[in-house]
């Protein structure tokens, strides 16, 4: 059961094509999930769709920004700047399965065989992240794979970042996140991840500015987390 949603507005400018593609990624994934988002965004545009034939100039606007958002989608990301970690043979139409972890749809331009192909780098010995894109200057997509049970470290947020969970479970002092849960954190955050002990955990995350680990160790990953985020360069 998905406990955790986007925001009402959120959805909106998903909706209207308005949100950011890394964040509309997100969003994309979470649908896949989420049978009471599917509904939520089929209202939102059943609404836009009344606003459109009433003539409402604000709406058209919203719409032209939706048509370029679809089309931004399902073209090959080219605009953006590729990361070195990205996979970029063609997609495999069979079920892209690694150990039973069925790859969501939206991701599939950016993972072609499996999680298990990417260029996963080891920030610790239970903690990897492998890259699919940057957004130039902008926001960071990536996953991230974690133990079973294994403790991340404690860290704050410079900017915005947004953690879908893909397989797995984990905790922080928020609650407990599932399978399709959709969390938003801001710099307000301070929060150390635990993963559930029956089974890793991987997400897909989106981060408009690293994360800063606050630990007196785990501080030191901080200049390569910063390294290869785009918003610090």
């Amino acid at each position: 059961m998905i406990n955790y949603h986007p925001s009402i507005e959120i959805l909106t400018d998903y909706a209207a094509g308005s949100l950011p593609l890394a964040h509309s990624l997100c969003v994309s994934t979470h649908l896949e999930h989420c049978n009471e988002c599917q509904q939520q965004i089929k209202k939102l545009e059943t609404l836009g769709a009344h606003l459109f034939d009433q003539g409402h100039t604000e709406h058209r606007q919203l719409s032209n920004l939706k048509d370029s958002f679809f089309k931004r989608l399902t073209e090959e990301p080219e605009d953006l700047v590729e990361s070195p970690q990205a996979n970029k043979k063609p997609v495999n139409e069979d079920v892209m399965q690694w150990d039973d972890y069925k790859i969501p749809n939206s991701l599939r331009q950016f993972i072609t065989k499996g999680y298990n192909e990417l260029n996963w780098m080891r920030l610790s010995p239970s903690f990897k992240i492998a890259t699919l894109y940057n957004e130039e200057g902008g926001a960071q997509v990536a996953l991230t794979r974690i133990k079973a049970g294994a403790h991340m470290p404690v860290h704050t947020h410079t900017g915005d970042e947004i953690t879908l969970v893909l397989q797995g479970a984990f905790s922080d002092e928020s609650g407990v996140y599932r399978k399709g849960d959709f969390i938003n954190r801001d710099a307000s955050h301070k929060h150390q991840p635990i993963v559930t002990k029956d089974a890793e955990c991987i997400c897909l995350t989106v981060l408009d500015a690293p994360i800063e680990f606050t630990g007196w160790f785990a501080r030191l990953l901080n200049p390569l987390i910063r390294r290869y985020h785009p918003h610090s360069h």
